[in-house]
């Protein structure tokens, strides 16, 4: 009788005592691989969930710009309580395709993508009291961009024996675009190890120049969207060729100075030679000159004999003199 007893009352004790079943795990599913769209098209990102669906059903996209924590999510939308509630700066082009969302998928479609829309989003499930799991799914999305039209640049000694490095970079391009360096025309192969091109970074080393070296190098810039390019003319130059150039102008500027000084001199010499001589005309009035109705007063001079001042005779003294003297018949 008592071996009956123990198994009906522990049966009964049980019945009366339930422990509570473990909740069901929320299961969230997205793609594994990252996905794209060309900038300016509409992308759909699916996110798949599992649970046993409640009034307390919650579900909310978010987004994280890239190098971000996912503490710096920034939301998208939410549903709850039966309604959906777009919000933040992707609320006009952010819709669900199911909506409501309760069957299992909610996938998030966004319309005319941008190059800011890149980054990182959140679809998370939260289901009371599905409590076991995160309940939640990221998905890395990346909005397709051709490169734009590269930069070109160059730096270094660019002389005979220097070296070079050749710059290119284009501001934009999703993926990240891959850079080429070309070199048009048929001048010769540069010898090996003389050039060193970087495909990630752009640069093109060219080192051990030569005369050779020198002509026009082409950038192309290139990703999964589309090409852009930029060309570079490239010359060397030669130190000793300068120095001789350097020597012969300046023996030029020599000659030509030269040149000018006797130019100018002989043409001076004509001048000088074609100037008529100094002339005294009537009408021109001289320093020595006596004016009319006043004599000429000549110097007295002292008679050292006589001791008496001689005054030498004037013309019309010498005139009187001479009718006074006789004369012979």
């Amino acid at each position: 009788m008592a071996r009956l007893l123990g198994p009906v009352l522990c049966g009964a004790l049980l019945g009366l005592v339930r422990l509570p079943a473990p909740g069901a795990a929320v299961e969230v599913q997205v793609p594994a691989e990252p996905l794209s769209a060309p900038a300016g098209q509409t992308a759909e990102l699916t996110c798949s969930y599992r649970t046993s669906v409640t009034d307390s059903f919650a579900l909310e996209w978010s987004f994280v710009q890239p190098g971000k924590p996912f503490s710096a999510s920034l939301p998208i939308l939410y549903f709850t309580n039966g309604h959906l509630y777009p919000t933040g700066s992707k609320a006009k082009r952010a819709s669900l395709l199911q909506n409501p969302p309760t069957g299992g998928v909610a996938t998030l479609k966004l319309t005319d993508v941008s190059p800011s829309d890149t980054g990182t989003y959140l679809c998370q499930v939260n289901n009371p009291p599905d409590f076991y799991t995160n309940g939640m799914g990221l998905i890395n999305f990346t909005v397709l961009v051709p490169p734009s039209s590269p930069s070109c640049s160059q730096t270094g000694q660019i002389s005979v024996g220097g070296s070079a490095i050749l710059r290119c970079s284009s501001s934009e391009g999703a993926p990240r675009p891959v850079y080429n360096w070309v070199r048009l025309g048929s001048s010769p192969t540069p010898s090996p190890g003389s050039v060193v091109q970087d495909e990630v970074t752009g640069q093109l080393i060219l080192s051990n120049l030569s005369l050779a070296s020198s002509g026009t190098y082409r950038c192309v810039a290139t990703n999964q969207m589309g090409s852009a390019a930029c060309e570079l003319s490239f010359s060397v130059t030669d130190p000793s060729q300068g120095r001789v150039a350097g020597a012969v102008i300046g023996v030029l500027l020599g000659v030509l100075f030269l040149s000018i000084a006797v130019f100018c001199l002989i043409r001076f010499q004509k001048e000088r030679r074609k100037r008529p001589k100094e002339t005294y005309r009537g009408s021109d009035l001289r320093e020595d000159a006596i004016a009319p109705g006043i004599s000429e007063q000549t110097p007295v001079r002292a008679d050292s004999n006589s001791g008496l001042l001689e005054k030498p005779l004037s013309a019309s003294t010498m005139k009187t003199t001479k009718s006074q003297l006789p004369v012979a018949v």
